[in-house]
């Protein structure tokens, strides 16, 4: 990696620090705004949220906090600045507009507004720092490309698991190895017919959404993720819905490698997940050299001919400034989807849904999030599982079918549907 370091601590003696937009003050967004409060050559200089308060509440373990700001103007946004306010708002306009932003980190996790506030930072020539996986896997390649058009960056967020796993990807490809599958480890348990009732009490003792934690137990946020991997790498899903594979850190070399030498593969160069691994991230890969093998085998990485890159932890939203600063000063990404989709998330009934019924959201009752191949999907008529939001139910839906564009009304006429469109026409491998 670049010397980060050095060129923040260039920033902070030169009185001219890295300035960043968070956009969702959540437990992510918060997270991000207290580590950027730990560091040199940084600093927050517009939070937004739905209320006031709650993008005050962003600030609260902060050190050294600037005098905060609210307003939903622009031009009194832009004077506050000036006189050395830190502005919470309302408005993600702020946050995409304001002359002094240099990145703005989406952690809001709406695929709607993540669409708006993706071509609004394109439009005002500021980094996408997207944590928002979501929005990513449903939109991705067009955003990356229109942001790449206009020279700024679009990138996944250092710290998601899609980002960690990344880092190992880039490492093993550029000394030549051949990746024959990259994964993550489930890092609570999976309940494919989760709700947030049923992860209510655990969502609390967790200080987190039980909405937030639904999404991970019900599969769903595994999906997305290694969707996002998938579409930034080419790698393939092997089978619909990954296979999820118990093993721990040892036996992965043994489990995700084809079928002919012992594993569960039918392709090589796929995305998957196991249970057994917490936390981290992994890639098997592979080389027939005998001279490298021997090399692999003097530092420890087993016999052969695979091998595993492990990454025990991911500190989540902690490592995001990371992604900012390497946007900033080097116009890297730590990670995008290429230019096409490989895999397509999809939506799963977790129940029975009756004629009428409108859909509610991803981690919630109605349905999980799976993932299949993008060519898969498109020929069955599965929809995307962004675009499911408050659908209605054209027919009866039965528990654990896959949701189809026939199986419900049209999708509303969004900003997000005209651009899925537009993807789904231009951006075809």
């Amino acid at each position: 990696m670049n010397d980060i370091y050095t060129q923040l601590i260039g920033r902070e003696n030169s009185d001219n620090p890295v300035s960043v937009a968070i956009v969702g003050a959540g437990q992510m967004g918060t997270e991000i705004i207290t580590q950027i409060g730990e560091m040199k050559g940084m600093q927050v200089t517009v939070v937004v949220d739905l209320n006031e308060e709650l993008a005050r509440k962003g600030f609260l373990y902060m050190k050294n906090k600037s005098d905060l700001f609210f307003t939903n103007n622009i031009d009194e946004a832009e004077d506050a600045v000036k006189k050395g306010k830190t502005i919470v708002t309302e408005n993600y306009k702020v946050a995409t507009r304001l002359s002094m932003v240099e990145a703005v980190v989406d952690a809001t996790g709406s695929i709607e507004l993540g669409v708006v506030i993706g071509l609004d930072c394109i439009d005002h020539k500021k980094h996408i720092i997207m944590m928002n996986v979501e929005c990513d896997i449903t939109i991705g390649p067009l955003l990356r490309k229109m942001a790449e058009n206009a020279g700024v960056v679009y990138s996944m967020a250092a710290g998601d698991e899609p980002a960690a796993i990344m880092e190992l990807y880039r490492f093993a490809k550029a000394l030549g190895f051949e990746v024959i599958a990259a994964g993550k480890g489930k890092n609570n348990p999976l309940n494919l017919y989760a709700t947030p009732d049923t992860e209510h009490e655990m969502a609390k003792a967790r200080k987190m959404s039980p909405r937030m934690l639904c999404e991970f137990v019900d599969g769903s946020k595994t999906a997305i993720e290694m969707a996002s991997v998938s579409n930034a790498t080419g790698l393939i899903v092997d089978v619909p819905g990954m296979h999820g594979a118990t093993a721990k850190v040892p036996e992965l070399n043994k489990v995700f490698i084809p079928k002919k030498d012992g594993g569960i593969l039918h392709n090589r160069g796929i995305v998957d997940f196991s249970i057994g691994v917490h936390p981290g991230v992994f890639l098997i890969i592979h080389t027939d050299n005998p001279r490298i093998q021997e090399g692999l085998v003097q530092r420890d990485m087993g016999n052969g001919p695979y091998y595993t890159l492990y990454r025990p932890f991911h500190l989540c939203s902690i490592e995001v400034p990371l992604t900012i600063a390497q946007a900033v000063f080097y116009k890297e990404s730590h990670g995008h989807p290429k230019s096409y989709l490989t895999s397509e998330c999809i939506a799963v009934a977790k129940k029975d849904i009756k004629e009428g019924e409108t859909l509610d959201g991803i981690g919630e009752y109605c349905y999980r999030v799976s993932i299949d191949r993008y060519d898969s999907a498109l020929d069955k008529g599965y929809i995307p599982a962004g675009l499911v939001h408050g659908t209605k139910a054209r027919t009866n839906i039965s528990k654990n079918t896959v949701v189809t564009y026939e199986m419900v009304d049209s999708v509303h006429d969004t900003v997000l549907l005209q651009f899925r469109k537009i993807q789904d026409r231009l951006y075809v491998k």
